[in-house]
């Protein structure tokens, strides 16, 4: 890999480390605020709703300057979201504004790497990023459980001004610090040398470009398969977050900060399954893990049937005086499997829609229509979610709608890929060259 492809890497790993540590911090404050339940998922619906309404504006902002300046712009408003937090605005409004920021930043975090890299070269790049984002995922989550732990957040407050009133506020200064981290690694990123022509300014063209290039995409026989899957996959993701936090408090009886670590441990497995495809799947075979979908749907709804009570109490593991129970220690590898499966089936989907984009459309436009179908998806299922959370329903119910939606989306993808297939060879479109 050329080596600023490293210096990206390191700037998406502080910035991502953030946005989820940040995530963890505000529903912390959402329940230091007593607000109800079905608010905590629209934290996530805030934050991604930039994502979709921006989608016609942020792509063509990406491709009007050098990425890594595009990236120092709009890491810093993810600052300002952070410290309109801290200085008591709604964590809701907060938190979007924050998505704001990281609406403008993914085009130009993923739309480097095709001007950087050659196709043979994107799986392997994706699965390095996919890899450094679940790794910021992990630790942020991990970090902001930390920082609301009575322990540590009182040590930061007794050793920063007397504006730090509770853990939820000492976790965002600490985060504040890690966001300036990642905008000296984006003043680093080279200029990669990439020109497109000059940016339509006027918000009826941009609209018109957008939708132009939103129709080329899924009618491309390539780019509809491997778009309907990060879709659906992005969506699925998001609203899991919030699975496994009520899951772990339902059936394992865990608090926030424990059951953030959960969410942690199904990043792992998603590293891992990322770090797999990325040295065994090539671009040409990406669509070969289609099938791995289905198979994450199932696994997913095994999860509503696991409880700490298929356990006797005494089984486990003793790490010196500490007991690490039985029923955690298979939630762990359970989760983590989920994980692996979903890694594995992402990113050559990833790498696939990245390449196809590039040569149908420009780095940034196809990064923005990805994203606006990928957060179009995560806000109609996170408000399905808190539909269901408002409703009473209980967890396990919702993890069984949850998986087989997902196996039943997935077939329907492989089924449309097949009758692609049979009308038209495809498959042989991938590697195709920039004309």
């Amino acid at each position: 890999m050329k080596k600023g492809f490293y210096t990206i890497m390191a700037a998406q790993f502080f910035s991502s480390l953030a946005d989820n540590a940040l995530l963890i911090a505000a529903i912390a404050l959402l329940k230091d605020l007593h607000a109800p339940n079905w608010m905590t998922p629209l934290l996530k619906l805030f934050f991604v709703l930039s994502y979709v309404v921006l989608a016609a504006f942020v792509g063509a902002f990406a491709d009007s300057r050098p990425k890594g300046r595009v990236m120092f712009v709009t890491n810093t408003i993810k600052v300002v979201g952070c410290v309109a937090m801290l200085v008591g605005a709604h964590p809701l409004f907060a938190y979007g504004i924050v998505g704001f920021g990281a609406a403008a930043y993914s085009p130009a975090k993923y739309g480097i790497l095709t001007e950087l890299l050659p196709p043979d070269r994107l799986v392997a790049a994706n699965g390095w990023i996919e890899g450094t984002t679940v790794g910021s995922i992990i630790l942020g989550t991990v970090l902001g459980g930390a920082l609301i732990s009575p322990h540590i957040a009182s040590h930061i407050i007794r050793h920063t001004p007397h504006a730090i009133h509770t853990p939820a506020e000492a976790a965002m200064l600490i985060i504040i610090l890690i966001y300036v981290i990642a905008a000296l690694f984006n003043l680093r990123i080279p200029d990669t040398g990439a020109r497109y022509p000059r940016q339509e300014h006027g918000p009826i063209k941009l609209v018109t470009d957008f939708a132009d290039c939103f129709l080329v995409l899924w009618r491309d026989k390539l780019g509809q398969i491997s778009l309907a899957v990060t879709t659906l996959f992005w969506g699925a993701g998001a609203t899991l977050q919030f699975i496994v936090l009520k899951w772990a408090e339902v059936s394992l009886g865990m608090s926030l900060s424990e059951g953030a670590i959960l969410q942690a441990v199904v990043a792992v497995g998603v590293a891992a399954g990322a770090m797999i495809a990325a040295a065994r799947v090539p671009l040409k075979k990406s669509l070969t893990v289609l099938p791995v979908g289905v198979i994450m749907g199932i696994a997913v709804m095994l999860m509503a049937f696991y409880t700490k009570h298929l356990f006797p109490a005494h089984w486990g593991v003793y790490y010196g005086r500490m007991h690490i129970p039985g029923y955690l220690i298979f939630a762990y590898v359970f989760l983590m499997v989920v994980g692996a499966l979903s890694g594995f089936f992402v990113v050559p989907m990833n790498a696939l829609l990245q390449h196809r984009g590039h040569v149908l459309l420009s780095a940034g436009h196809s990064i923005a229509v990805q994203n606006f179908n990928e957060n179009l998806s995560v806000l109609v299922m996170l408000c399905l979610y808190a539909v269901l959370v408002w409703l009473d329903v209980p967890v396990a119910v919702v993890i069984v709608l949850f998986g087989t939606f997902v196996c039943v989306m997935m077939w329907l993808v492989m089924r449309r890929h097949q009758a692609n297939q049979r009308a038209f060879d495809s498959v042989s479109l991938i590697g195709e060259a920039h004309h």
